[in-house]
């Protein structure tokens, strides 16, 4: 294992929130959203998943990293208010791309989004680097993780899980008995284990830094961090897991996203609203949900604001969103101030905010939703 430091105080932990990328892959979905901004649940955002954890967890030097669509996020982030961030010291600092300096322009990955800000990280000087990304479901106290780290005296401890999913669409890791990393492939065709990196990772600063230096020449970039920075860390250091246990799912697509909400509303997903690890957010300043006398609900999430005349089963209807008498959503997330009008009928759909929906709009099942657009347009 690599010689590591030992504090004599609390070691001090910068986190940084990667949310900075387009989202392709949730589509029409993230064309005027950042993918940290999405709707999580009807009342929150993907965003106050990790930022709910750093609070809880007692970590407070909290840097978001955005490039896309940062309106969106900035919007809702209320400078930190909502996790306790907006303090005098520490607290919410939001990295946007700059220019006229070290590690200027648009970052190509989020690798490459570390290394153009580590002069920062360099003068900001943290014990321990925690790097999350912002567009997955779970619930971690992140002092486990620390602890994890300095016992084993890694430069690197990643969070794993025992995935039940295609584990080729993620980072694909090997451990031994004693939790140490032995191999990692990036989205490998062919995974030779079911473990995989929840895209939760623990840097110390120093190794860090110098790994960001050794590897800036790199004649394709960076990248992501599965193209040269977590194998540099397997080849040349010690890296260990720390096992997630519990549910841990990520949005990133319209199929996993439409997943997660069902397991919300079918009581398998996360609680958001634990009493000792609630979610917190931005609460919203609208009228309470209104239901109407002819409505029929049937194991479903209703947001403030919205209103329900017709009929919605194992659905999240988002805030401000009407189902209209005779209208039946099923299985379905609609966003906010989504009008699903008489006689529609919306089944394995993703229905993005302010659409009006008439006719049918049904995907083929839980795993090809249909994605209405703001416009109304159906894609799957």
């Amino acid at each position: 294992m690599d010689q590591q430091v030992q504090f004599r105080h609390q070691p001090r932990v910068l986190a940084i929130v990667l949310a900075g990328g387009a989202g392709g892959l949730l589509g029409v979905l993230t064309d005027h959203r950042a993918k940290p901004a999405m709707p999580l649940g009807g009342s929150f955002r993907l965003i106050d998943i990790p930022l709910s954890n750093l609070h809880h967890s007692g970590i407070s030097d909290v840097w978001i990293m955005e490039q896309y669509q940062p309106k969106t996020i900035n919007d809702h982030l209320r400078n930190g208010r909502p996790w306790d961030l907006d303090r005098t010291r520490g607290g919410l600092l939001v990295l946007p791309p700059f220019s006229g300096h070290e590690g200027e322009g648009f970052a190509e990955g989020n690798a490459d989004g570390l290394l153009r800000q580590s002069a920062f990280i360099r003068d900001f000087a943290p014990d321990l680097v925690l790097v999350l990304s912002s567009d997955h479901l779970y619930r971690l106290d992140y002092r486990d993780v620390v602890d994890t780290h300095l016992r084993a005296g890694a430069s690197l401890t990643m969070v794993t899980v025992d995935f039940d999913g295609d584990a080729s669409q993620h980072g694909v890791v090997s451990v031994d008995d004693d939790g140490s990393v032995t191999d990692f492939a990036y989205k490998p065709e062919d995974p030779r284990t079911s473990i995989v990196a929840a895209e939760i990772f623990l840097y110390s600063t120093a190794a860090l830094l110098d790994a960001l230096d050794h590897l800036s020449g790199k004649n394709d970039g960076l990248g992501d961090y599965g193209h040269h920075l977590v194998p540099h860390f397997v080849e040349q250091h010690a890296v260990v897991e720390h096992r997630l246990q519990g549910y841990w799912r990520d949005l990133g697509t319209p199929a996993n996203y439409l997943r997660a909400h069902l397991d919300l509303v079918e009581g398998k997903g996360l609680d958001l609203g634990a009493a000792d690890w609630p979610i917190l957010t931005e609460p919203p300043q609208v009228v309470p949900a209104f239901v109407g006398d002819r409505a029929v609900i049937v194991t479903s999430l209703i947001s403030p604001g919205a209103a329900v005349h017709g009929t919605v089963r194992r659905s999240v209807i988002g805030s401000g969103a009407s189902v209209a008498a005779g209208a039946v959503v099923e299985d379905s997330v609609l966003l906010g101030g989504v009008r699903v009008e008489e006689g529609a009928v919306v089944k394995w759909a993703i229905v993005d905010s302010d659409a009006v929906v008439s006719g049918e709009r049904i995907g083929a099942g839980p795993d090809t939703p249909a994605v209405v657009d703001r416009h109304g347009t159906t894609s799957d």
